[in-house]
Parts: structure tokens; C-alpha cells; sequence
């Protein structure tokens, strides 16, 4: 029988950053070979790392990567290890592995299924390669083979499914099976969204079991090139059971999941099964080499826990706040600004970012230690207060349209996480802008003719104050728009939207509500509530740009979000027309008339259309929803178009 000791490893990886990722994967080689691990799989793309873009298309890039590998070859000693690369051939660029053994690079392996949907973008860069092609290639001037391979080393077989391949109904893992592989291997760069897990959870237990074989997934972990989030979670399973998982959504550089996992008894149950349908002729990619394995020893029988967090019954917010915070640091740090700026209203939205960047910075400090790596007066402080107050500056900046209520609320939630909070009116530069523009077209805007204009000035008079503070503090200011708020073009351009980085456009304001309540009563597993957020929850959300006398609200001016929030995935995730939209939203609100319902479904897509072009100048979003509105990453939409004219004349057939 043998026993071989098995790891998938996660990386934080920045695109590009040859140095970086190269220590970054020549630590994880050494802890593995430390632990007694012989057999590693490395995340897809390692080398260079996913997100390149069309920086792919350079040729220093595919030679920089071939150059790593070559330097990395004797960090594999005493390792059977996987790198994940580009590879050009025949003029083809590949998504491949590079797989090495014992500092011998034994074939390239090439990608079968690309992902070409939402965010991923992959066969404008990559050619996918065909099952059962097998050719030769040339690196370090030795010739290797290419293609679709099954190792055999030391008499273990293993192939892979890179990424989309498990993805796919024809998964290639079932070709390897029938081959005899005993061990598949998934380099992934598999990005978070909302309830994604589970799906990976199938198909690495199922390939395990359906495949006769152990499965080892390993994935990217953290904010890699900006918008994309990865949670890292490896995992390894054989026979249809989970036998270890690793951490998601930490804040390490990286991290190692092993087990022993035993191929004799895995062969013999195969051979025992009657729906086992083995192909008898040899895998014509098949690459034989001699290696001595050393037998792991006899693992006890452990039963893989989630942590504490994952089991929560709100198990969303707590991911919402996990991903997120994650996604600040990495930003924060790769992005090698010394902090950020938050405009910080007194109402939902800000407060929220406000908070999540105080977790960001709690979070840090329990996970790391320190926030040196980030900004360097920050190396010796603990506390997460004083911490916050060095990265973190928050504005309130009211006019003569603000309450008291939200600038006492701004000023307790910038307290609570420890920000330095700044006030500077700017009333006088709505006048003076006002005053300026009346003097030109000859006549003073009011609030009976020009209501919008007037409430623009009012947000866009905001952020110059607050691009000139980020400027001095050499910080990256936040926006603080919305998901719900991006479908309708509830914002203004160049004001609320303003931000080299908007947090929370990917999330809808009616999960932003019940995730404030949420922190502020109970709060992420390990950190705890956030009670000063009382003050934001107890309000109606209001932009509060118009007279106080008008008593201004958001769902006053549009609709109420739950309403909006189900109209946009009805519209625009579902590809419903408005009249097959206005009954389903019909039978899910009866507490609304037919009359407000029909108004809102109106209002709903004559704004959507309306307002394309904002979302396409929204600065950079995290993506954490496979159904965003996000035009960079997952729903296009034409900047000019009909505007659904005949689809809402037919709601009154």
C-alpha cells in the first residue's frame, strides 16, 4: 500500500510582481518539504499571476515567467510540485502547468476549457487545447511533452482539470480516471461570489468519488488585480470525502492544506466497483518517469471543521465583511497609498465603508500582528484605534440642507472606529457656485424649475475638499455609491461617485441596511458589534440635498429598495420585459397597489437606460455577486438604446 502526503497551497499573488510572488511561492515550497508534504499543487497561473490582462500578450511577460520557473527549479528538491504559466506554442498563447519533479521540469500541461463569461476574459489572451492532442515543446533546451498528459511518477498516476475544466460537463478528470489515474490535481484562480462554495464542494467531492481517485483543489487567495476577489479555501478529497479544507478570506500571504492519502486502498475499491469502465489502451500523453516516494505515515481520521465564522446562522454579512475588509487591505497595501479618505455623510452608505475599513484594520492586527507592510509609522502600534486614525481620515461636509442628526451620527461613527474626523463646510461654495451661474444665464435657479441641478451642485461641491485632503495625505478616497443605487443612476457624477475605488457598488442598499443592523448588534465572528451604528440605523436614508422642509428621502425619490432591488434581478439578471416583471413583483409586494407597482417597474427600466453611462465611469468595484451590474466585469449594457419604449407601451395592453 502506499501513503503519500499530499498539499494544495493559496496564494496572495499581484500580477506582475515577479519578485513578490516568486518568495511568496518559494516560502510555501519550503513549508511544504518542512511538513513532509512529496506531492504540492500551486494555484493556476502562479507565476505571473491571473489577472495580466492583455499584459499576456507581451512577449517579456511569457519570457519573465519561463525565467522564474528556471530559478525555481531547485526550490522543488525532494518535491513533485505544479506552476502555472502562459505558454506560447505555434503561435498559440496556453494556459498551462508547468510540472516539475524533484527540480526537473517533467511536461507542460494545457488548459481544455477556458472561462470566458462575467469576469473572466480568458480566451481573449488564451487558445484552449484540444483532449487527447499530445506534441512536444522546448524549454531550457531539452525538449518535453505538451498537452493532454497523465503522469506516472514512481508508479502514481495523476492528471489535471485546470480550473473551468471541472467546471464543465465533459471534465477531463473522467478521461484521467479511466486511465488509472490515482490523484487529480485543480490549479484554480477561482474568484468569491456569494454561495460559490458549495458549488466547489461538489465538484471536488464528486470528482473524488465519481473519479475513484483523491482530488486536490488549490485556489488564489485575496484581492489579486483589483476588482476580483479570491477566498482561497483548498481543498482535498478522496472517495467522495472531504478530508481537509483550508481557511478562506484571511490575510495571510499564503497558506498549506494537507493529508495523507492512501492509493492502495483507493485502487483496490475501484477495482472493486462494477461501474468502474476502465480504457485498456494506454493514455496516449502518458509521461513515465522512476521516483522514490517516502511512505507517509499512518494519518489519524480527522473530520475537517469549518471555522467559527462559516457556521454563523448570517453566514452572508459575515462573508460580506470578511471579503470585503479583505479586499481593502490587499488594495490599500498593493496599491502602496498610505491610507484612505471616506467623505462620511451620516448616512448608511458611508458609515458602512467607514466600518468595514475599521474591520479592515482590526482585522490586520489580529491576523498580522502589525500594519508596517502597509504604512510604516504603523509598524509598532497594537491598538486598532490609533491604527485607524492613521489610516483613515473621514469628512463630513454639510450644507444648508444638513441636519444635526447626521452630522452627530457622522461624528459617532468615525469615533467608534477610531478615524480622524474632519468638518468643512461647504455651503458657502454652493452659493458661490450658484450665485456664479445665475450671473451667466441671467436669472437665480429655484427648486420649482431647476430641483436637480440644485441638489447636484450640492454633492459635486463635496468632492474637491475631499480629492484635495486624499491629495495631502497621499490617501485613496473612497466612493461610497451603491449596487441598488448604480441600476437607477441615483447618484451624482463627480460628487457621491467620486473615488479611485467604490467599496460597495457591487451590493444592494437592502442587504446594506440588515448588514448595519447586523454589526451593530452582533458583528463578525472573533470582533464583535459595532453599537455606535445605532445612529445610522434608526434613520431614513436620505441624501439630504434638498430644503429640510421637503423632507427628502431615497425610497421617497425612487421606490422602496426591497422593490428596486427585485425589479433589477427580475430586468436585468433574469432578461425579463416589464410586463412579465410588473406580475412577479406584483405577487411578491401585495402590500403595495397595482397602481405604485406599475410606476416603479416604469421608473425601473426608463432609469436603467438612462443611465449606462454612469456605471461605465464608476470607479473599480469589488465583485462579489455573480449578477452585478459591474459593465467592466459582468453586465453590458449599450450606452445608447431604445430605452424599452414599445416594452412599457405594452404594460398597458
Amino acid at each position: 500500500m502506499t501513503r503519500l502526503r499530499i498539499a494544495a497551497a493559496v496564494l496572495n499573488l499581484t500580477p506582475l510582481d515577479w519578485d513578490g510572488n516568486q518568495a511568496r511561492i518559494v516560502a510555501v515550497l519550503r513549508a511544504a518539504r518542512d511538513s513532509g508534504v512529496s506531492l504540492l499543487c500551486l494555484p493556476e497561473l502562479c507565476l505571473t499571476g491571473y489577472g495580466c490582462e492583455d499584459a499576456f500578450h507581451g512577449t517579456d511577460v511569457i519570457a519573465q515567467a519561463e525565467r522564474v520557473l528556471e530559478e525555481l527549479l531547485p526550490e522543488t528538491r525532494g518535491l513533485v510540485t505544479c506552476f502555472g504559466l502562459p505558454w506560447l506554442h505555434h503561435r498559440s498563447l496556453l494556459n498551462a502547468v508547468a510540472v516539475v519533479a524533484d527540480g526537473r521540469v517533467l511536461g507542460i500541461v494545457a488548459k481544455q476549457h477556458l472561462a470566458g463569461d462575467g469576469i473572466h476574459y480568458e480566451p481573449r489572451w488564451f487558445k484552449p487545447w484540444k483532449p487527447g492532442v499530445v506534441t512536444t515543446t522546448r524549454f531550457a533546451g531539452a525538449e518535453l511533452p505538451l498537452g493532454d498528459l497523465l503522469f506516472e511518477v514512481g508508479g502514481i498516476r495523476f492528471g489535471f482539470e485546470i480550473c473551468e475544466d471541472a467546471w464543465v460537463a465533459e471534465r477531463p478528470g473522467s478521461r484521467l480516471a479511466a486511465h488509472g489515474a490515482d490523484l487529480i490535481l485543480n490549479p484554480s484562480a477561482s474568484h468569491f461570489a456569494f454561495g460559490k462554495l458549495e458549488v466547489r464542494h461538489r465538484f471536488v467531492i464528486e470528482g473524488s468519488r465519481a473519479f475513484g481517485c483523491a482530488y486536490l483543489y488549490a485556489n488564489l487567495l485575496g484581492n489579486e488585480a483589483g476588482r476580483a476577489i479570491y477566498d482561497g479555501g483548498a481543498m482535498i478529497a478522496a472517495g467522495g470525502k472531504l478530508l481537509a479544507q483550508g481557511r478562506r478570506l484571511h490575510l495571510a500571504e499564503w497558506d498549506l492544506t494537507s493529508a495523507t492519502i492512501d492509493v492502495g486502498t483507493a485502487r483496490l475499491a475501484q477495482a472493486r466497483s462494477a461501474s468502474f469502465a476502465p480504457n485498456l489502451a494506454e493514455h496516449p500523453g502518458l509521461v513515465r518517469i522512476a521516483h522514490a516516494w517516502p511512505t507517509a505515515p499512518v494519518a489519524p481520521a480527522t473530520v475537517p471543521t469549518l471555522e467559527p465564522w462559516e457556521t454563523a446562522p448570517r453566514r452572508k454579512e459575515e462573508e460580506f465583511t470578511r471579503a470585503v475588509s479583505l479586499a481593502l487591505f490587499d488594495y490599500l497595501r498593493k496599491s502602496r497609498a498610505r491610507g484612505f479618505v471616506v467623505s462620511l455623510s451620516g448616512g448608511c452608505d458611508s458609515a458602512a465603508v467607514v466600518s468595514l475599513v475599521g474591520i479592515m484594520v482590526r482585522r490586520a492586527l489580529a491576523e498580522r500582528g502589525d500594519l508596517g507592510d502597509v504604512h510604516s509609522a504603523l509598524a509598532t502600534i497594537r491598538d486598532p484605534a490609533a491604527a485607524t486614525a492613521v489610516l483613515l481620515t473621514t469628512i463630513y461636509q454639510p450644507t444648508a440642507n444638513s441636519g444635526q442628526v447626521t452630522r452627530e451620527a457622522a461624528r459617532q461613527v468615525a469615533a467608534a472606529v477610531g478615524a480622524k474626523h474632519l468638518e468643512l463646510d461647504v455651503d458657502g461654495l454652493v452659493r458661490g457656485y450658484t450665485a456664479a451661474v445665475a450671473q451667466a444665464i441671467g436669472r437665480t435657479p429655484d427648486w420649482q424649475t431647476d430641483d436637480l441641478a440644485l441638489q447636484n451642485i450640492q454633492a459635486r461641491a463635496r468632492a474637491p475638499g475631499a480629492w484635495m485632503i486624499a491629495n495631502l495625505e497621499d490617501k485613496l478616497l473612497l466612493a461610497t455609491s451603491n449596487r441598488s443605487e448604480a441600476a437607477v443612476g441615483y447618484a451624482t457624477m463627480d460628487g457621491d461617485t467620486c473615488g479611485g475605488l467604490s467599496p460597495i457598488a457591487g451590493i444592494d442598499k437592502a442587504f446594506l441596511r440588515t448588514w448595519l443592523h447586523w454589526l451593530e448588534c452582533h458583528g463578525p465572528e472573533g470582533l464583535g458589534p459595532i453599537p455606535a451604528l445605532a445612529c445610522i440605523t434608526t434613520q431614513a436614508s436620505t441624501p439630504e440635498l434638498r430644503p429640510q422642509a421637503a423632507a427628502q428621502q431615497s425610497e421617497g425619490d425612487l421606490m422602496p429598495f426591497p422593490v428596486l432591488d427585485r425589479i433589477e434581478r427580475l430586468a436585468i439578471r433574469d432578461k425579463l420585459p416589464p410586463k412579465r416583471v410588473l406580475p412577479q413583483v406584483q405577487a411578491d409586494f401585495p402590500q403595495y397597489s397595482l397602481a405604485d407597482l406599475r410606476r416603479w417597474v416604469e421608473r425601473f427600466f426608463t432609469l436603467w437606460c438612462r443611465n449606462q453611462w454612469k456605471r461605465e465611469r464608476f470607479a473599480p468595484a469589488f465583485h462579489l455577486d455573480d449578477e452585478n451590474l459591474d459593465p467592466k466585469t459582468w453586465c453590458r449594457f449599450p450606452i445608447l438604446s431604445g430605452g424599452f419604449r414599445r416594452e412599457l407601451a405594452e404594460l398597458d395592453g
